[in-house]
């Protein structure tokens, strides 16, 4: 189990920089949105697979303050975005 928990958050981090590329990239503000908010999920997802390896449970507390963070950004940016169309 201890071999696992950094492999995966290694396969995870590759894709968060996909996810990146899609935000920089992005066609449309709305993929540009979806990118960041799935960077913040993934970044929230990282953080307790650390909790889970470090067995460190006030890394639980960060990656909910972190979720619910990335929750409201996302949500002022889609009121933002439905706001000036």
């Amino acid at each position: 189990m201890s071999i696992l928990l950094p492999a995966a958050s290694l396969g995870i981090l590759a894709l968060l920089f996909a996810c990146l590329w899609r935000a920089a990239l992005g066609p449309t503000v709305a993929d540009r949105v979806v990118a960041i908010n799935v960077i913040s999920t993934k970044t929230m997802v990282i953080i307790t697979m650390m909790s889970s390896f470090f067995r460190e449970e006030f890394f639980l507390d960060v990656a909910m303050v972190y979720a619910i963070i990335g929750f409201v950004a996302t949500v002022g940016i889609a009121k933002y975005l439905e706001g000036s169309t």
